[in-house]
């Protein structure tokens, strides 16, 4: 499966598609049931805008590693998630990747709807000129982050899901080359799909 497609990795996080235990930010106003079902759709969403890419893609899940999914093992390498907080799991991501002898890493969540396959392979032609890329999130976050080298300092010191990971994100590479993307609209909350039409038909 390792074949290092111009030394470039794409990391997608996800969590375990399960009621009542992904979305519950979402689900505490839509219920679980509403929410798992956006949840699947953004999952299937993720799939569609990645499986082309002309990199290699990791799949790297919260829980376990499911083998029959929508993540199909001829396109993507299952991984387990490995840490205690998103910080030292993203770390640990990384970290294995390049150990691998990739050059450019990408790591991306997978409920981002605002998102599609060119996005992510502009993200990466930047990465060639820059030392780090990242799409941030109107909340305050990021949806995208990618690097050419190992550094733990931008996964440590963080409370992840608040307002501040993208400013202290910044912080730790401010004497660095740094590519800003076009702000983007993760989903977490109801606000976040209230106005997206092709999501509505889960909320009836």
């Amino acid at each position: 499966m390792l074949n290092l497609k111009g030394k470039k990795l794409l990391l997608i996080f996800t969590r375990n598609p399960e009621l009542g235990k992904c979305k519950t930010r979402l689900a505490a106003t839509i219920g679980d049931q509403a929410a798992l079902d956006i949840y699947t759709f953004l999952l299937q969403h993720t799939a569609s805008i990645t499986k082309r890419l002309n990199v290699d893609k990791e799949v790297h899940y919260s829980i376990k590693i499911r083998e029959q999914d929508i993540w199909n093992p001829q396109i993507y390498n299952k991984k387990q998630q490995i840490g205690e907080d998103l910080g030292q799991r993203m770390e640990y991501a990384f970290a294995k990747g390049f150990e691998q002898g990739y050059e450019n890493i990408i790591i991306i969540g997978s409920d981002m709807y605002d998102l599609n396959q060119k996005d992510i392979e502009n993200a990466f032609d930047h990465l060639e000129s820059y030392d780090y890329v990242i799409g941030p999130a109107e909340d305050g976050g990021y949806y995208l982050f990618g690097m050419k080298s190992l550094n733990s300092q931008v996964f440590k010191n963080k409370i992840w899901g608040t307002n501040t990971v993208l400013k202290d994100t910044l912080k730790n590479i401010e004497k660095k080359q740094i590519k800003l993307l076009e702000e983007r609209n993760d989903i977490d909350y109801y606000d976040d799909i209230k106005d997206i039409a092709v999501l509505k038909k889960f909320l009836s």
